[in-house]
């Protein structure tokens, strides 16, 4: 299995830059202004997402995932000092309704081997809550209530794209999570999140199913882990499918479809990229769907909605990340061990 390290350097290429001439504090991996990241704190998280894997991975690849593993820690350590700041930290409270959320739909016992299988104890989950909330907040205050779509816009979009809204058959309309088994490291989604072969990816769908049907928003979980690039920034929105390309596709997956009702999420399904879960948006008779219908408008303001988060998402991280001082010892060490090979 190859691991394109070429690819490597130029991700953490303004890091090194700071880091190349300042020795590391003793087990610093990388230091957010004025709190490290230990690498204990990243041999953890690295457990959590590859400890249980089959194939022992080559020493380039455990380099490679360590590396993107830390920039997204170091991203989340941003958000999380300034969710801090601006006094957006999650509560107990909330943090304990989020917990009981994804436990509800298992028993004891399965709920342990969950953890389990992403080496983790129920300490080391709630501590993974209590970030996630506290980051969304931050995100909910910073971007999602800065977000307003016009009437004007709903409009124009519709009458820029009024064919798409015409139905010649029965549709259903569509978001996935998708999760492939393959190494790419051209693969981006919010979090950096990668699966790297089939038992990671069987591992990664299935936490991820867990979480979608605890009431998580779908489309922050596309944004943040689904590993399409053609969908996750839209929040794995596929728009409207008509039955017969489902069932041109695979009778039974048109079968499974059509047997869910609009906002239920389907189990696993294997396919030649990947495994995905599928949602049903909603099932539309074939015509014409006027602007009048609310769920045309509604359907146009949460397409818009997405676009909107998504590009100022990628702003609001840009600029974040400007205004933190942030050194990366790890990759400058592997950057100039590597030097002396």
């Amino acid at each position: 299995m190859r691991i394109r390290l070429s690819r490597v350097a130029p991700a953490a290429a303004i890091l090194l830059l700071s880091a190349c001439k300042q020795a590391a504090p003793p087990d610093t991996a990388a230091k957010v202004n004025d709190r490290s990241i230990s690498h204990a704190e990243l041999d953890k998280q690295y457990r959590f997402q590859f400890g249980n894997m089959s194939e022992k991975p080559s020493e380039d690849q455990v380099t490679y995932q360590k590396l993107e593993l830390l920039r997204t820690m170091m991203d989340n350590e941003i958000m999380l000092q300034r969710a801090e700041k601006a006094n957006l930290m999650a509560t107990d409270s909330e943090v304990e309704a989020k917990f009981n959320e994804l436990k509800t739909p298992y028993t004891q016992e399965e709920f342990q081997k969950q953890l389990q299988a992403r080496n983790m104890t129920v300490d080391d989950l709630k501590t993974q809550l209590r970030r996630d909330l506290s980051i969304q907040k931050l995100f909910n205050k910073e971007i999602t209530s800065k977000i307003n779509i016009t009437d004007k816009e709903v409009t124009d979009f519709y009458n820029a794209n009024k064919a798409s809204f015409h139905l010649a058959e029965p549709h259903v309309h569509l978001a996935q999570l998708l999760v492939t088994p393959r190494p790419d490291p051209s693969v981006r989604n919010l979090k950096g999140d990668k699966a790297t072969n089939d038992e990671q990816a069987r591992k990664k769908i299935l936490t991820l199913e867990q979480r979608a049907r605890g009431g998580e928003d779908f489309s922050a979980l596309a944004q943040n882990f689904s590993e399409d690039p053609n969908t996750a920034a839209n929040g794995g929105d596929l728009g409207f499918i008509g039955e017969s390309s489902l069932d041109k596709a695979n009778p039974e997956l048109r079968k499974m479809v059509m047997s869910l009702q609009p906002g239920q999420v389907s189990p696993p399904i294997k396919t030649e990229e990947g495994y995905r879960v599928l949602k049903v948006i909603s099932k539309e008779p074939a015509g014409q769907r006027e602007l009048a219908d609310p769920r045309v408008q509604q359907s146009i303001r949460d397409q818009l909605i997405n676009r909107k988060d998504q590009l100022l998402r990628a702003v609001y991280y840009e600029v974040a990340r400007n205004e933190a001082k942030v050194t990366n010892y790890h990759a400058s060490k592997v950057y100039e061990g590597w030097g002396k090979k």
